[in-house]
């Protein structure tokens, strides 16, 4: 089996232009004392929009890593794949996150229900996990339940896990599943029995990413209650330790965050927990590259602020159409949107300090970020005018991705 290292950084890149920059900051976090290692990702709803294919991520990869003479483990991220979407993946991908949202909910039958039970005997009655102090009592309600959501869901991930290692071979990838896109957290006695089922299917799974209370939106900060967070996130290393070791699974299992760009308030509580418990982590970033591409653009002045305030424009009269598939992970009123006419009339200082993410600079608007943040499918429809525009301003570009990573992401955490 192909094992993760303890420390990974998602990376996505709409466009494919910013591998380099990326990985630079990786090497600025070893050269740190920080083992930390590079995973690339990108969806099939990403490659969709802007008409990449999946290799193309993996040759961006390879490139970045050749030029910049990388001579460690390196990943590319199928992100977000199930049966329907996976193929064109296997070639280039090392990696593969496993979404199975759509079938967490639908309940298993009678004979599944019955095994899970029935496997599951030995843990009626009280439960005591090592370092959580609430004991947990376990019932055949609370089985029923826990499987009710999610045991076809695991079971669908085994699917797809098969799949891939038939075409591959089981050694040759590391898998992650999600269960991130679920209404609610998991409480921790779920997050131990979904690690019971993941087991029991025989899926080497080494990272998983659950779902945390709060909002995880685009782009921006956690919004939320950081107690409960940090409760939640050294509840759920606690119950990946002892699920280790009580089902076998595979030692490196380390816990993801999705939607891991911009939590900066979240970053010291991270950090902090993974340091007490000596744990490992994969934070998955995506648009944060994106946002930072426009901001080289209106930063270089001139046709790229031009094309920055274009990208604005076309974001904010798509509003709708863009937030659809983003509802449940934006938060933008649009009453606090300045109208297109506005922004015509900023000049670069006034468009960059309104998208970076400064929390601490009077212009930063969290709605014009995310609304930026979701638009990257205006920018995609330019073509060549939008990522020709990125290899002529690619050394400022590249500057505000790299410190951005380097500096807003990966020191918080890491260092």
């Amino acid at each position: 089996m192909q094992k993760i290292p303890k420390y990974t950084i998602g990376m996505g890149d709409r466009f494919a232009h910013q591998g380099k920059a990326q990985l630079r900051a990786v090497i600025a976090a070893n050269e740190a004392g920080i083992e930390l290692f590079p995973v690339w990702n990108k969806s099939f709803r990403e490659h969709s929009i802007v008409g990449s294919e999946p290799q193309d991520l993996r040759n961006e990869a390879d490139s970045a890593v050749k030029e910049l003479s990388w001579d460690k483990d390196y990943f590319v991220d199928a992100d977000h794949i199930n049966l329907t979407t996976v193929e064109a993946f296997l070639p280039g991908s090392n990696f593969y996150t496993l979404d199975v949202a759509d079938f967490v909910g639908q309940p298993p039958d009678e004979s599944q229900m019955r095994s899970f039970l029935s496997a599951s005997q030995s843990f009626l009655g009280d439960l005591s996990i090592p370092g959580i102090d609430t004991r947990f009592e376990i019932s055949e309600e609370l089985l029923r339940g826990v499987a009710g959501k999610f045991l076809v869901a695991i079971q669908k991930a085994r699917e797809i896990y098969s799949f891939i290692a038939g075409q591959r071979g089981a050694d040759s990838f590391v898998t992650e599943i999600s269960i991130d896109e679920t209404d609610t957290a998991q409480t921790p006695i779920e997050l131990f029995l979904i690690l019971k089922m993941i087991a029991a299917e025989e899926i080497p799974v080494q990272t998983i990413a659950p779902k945390f209370t709060g909002r995880f939106n685009k782009g921006v900060d956690y919004v939320g209650d950081l107690d409960q967070f940090e409760k939640e996130f050294n509840e759920d290393l606690h119950v990946i330790r002892y699920a280790v070791g009580t089902f076998g699974l595979p030692a490196e299992l380390k816990l993801s965050v999705h939607s891991g760009s911009d939590k900066f308030s979240l970053y010291p509580i991270i950090g902090k927990l993974i340091r007490k418990h000596d744990a490992g982590l994969h934070l998955k970033t995506a648009g944060t590259t994106w946002l930072e591409e426009v901001i080289g653009l209106a930063e270089s002045e001139g046709q790229g602020l031009e094309l920055a305030k274009e990208v604005y424009r076309g974001a904010f009269e798509n509003f709708e159409e863009l937030a659809v598939p983003y509802s449940t992970v934006i938060d933008i009123d649009p009453a606090k949107l300045p109208a297109p006419t506005e922004v015509e009339d900023w000049n670069s200082d006034h468009f960059v300090r309104t998208l970076r993410h400064n929390q601490k600079d009077s212009l930063y608007n969290p709605h014009v970020r995310q609304l930026i943040h979701i638009g990257f499918k205006i920018a995609a429809k330019m073509g060549d005018r939008f990522t020709d525009a990125l290899v002529a301003n690619e050394k400022i570009i590249a500057r505000n991705v790299c410190e951005n990573l380097y500096d807003r992401h990966i020191s918080k955490i890491f260092l």
